[in-house]
């Protein structure tokens, strides 16, 4: 594992050997001096904790490389905010574990969000068009359309649209919407009841 800082942050960690075992008063020292920019400080400090900060990346992380990556980060975060260190709230290991821990976590939500963006736009998901709307758009009665999306709200037109004449996917309407997905498909659901009830007010009346 390096051992020395530059000017600008510490060099890259790998799991390996480190010194774990100080105390937490050496610790709290070691972060105290750090916080004024002494590199030998910060040199012995990454000594000290780099093994936990990997070690606690590497639980969250199934990846070594991405782990190794994060760890890195946590490290260079500790040598720029060391001055907001509050030893009467935690031990130094504790302070630690907690921002490896939250990077990790960030991490994994990151990725997520964009196998879930990956996946919406590779394997679009058809919307399920309400056969009572397919058969008036199909016999090209419009009109009888536009009226009974003027019954909708605000937010159940807007979301129809988007999904029925815009051709998106539910996933898609709320990324444009910016609202969660189960909020859009009861927008949808309901917006596609009340078209129903309408057209088939309007069959009946004829």
């Amino acid at each position: 594992m390096p051992a020395a800082p530059q000017a600008d942050g510490p060099e890259p960690v790998h799991a390996g050997t480190s010194r774990p075992g100080a105390p937490d008063e050496e610790l709290r020292r070691l972060v105290s001096l750090t916080s004024r920019g002494d590199e030998a400080a910060f040199e012995a400090l990454y000594d000290a904790v780099s093994a936990t900060v990997f070690g606690t990346c590497r639980r969250v992380l199934r990846d070594p490389a991405e782990a190794e990556e994060v760890a890195q980060e946590v490290l260079l975060e500790i040598w720029r905010t060391a001055s907001r260190y509050d030893p009467a709230r935690a031990g130094v290991r504790s302070w630690v574990v907690t921002i490896a821990h939250s990077r990790a976590v960030d991490r994994v939500r990151s990725s997520e969000r964009r196998r879930a963006r990956e996946e919406a736009t590779a394997l679009p998901e058809p919307p399920a068009v309400d056969e009572v709307v397919e058969a008036a758009v199909s016999a090209f009665e419009v009109r009888r359309v536009q009226r009974a999306m003027s019954t909708l709200s605000d937010v159940q037109r807007e979301s129809v649209r988007l999904a029925f004449y815009g051709g998106h996917t539910h996933r898609e309407v709320a990324a444009l919407l910016g609202v969660p997905l189960g909020t859009v498909k009861t927008r949808i659901r309901d917006g596609m009841t009340r078209l129903r009830m309408h057209l088939t007010q309007e069959e009946v009346a004829r």
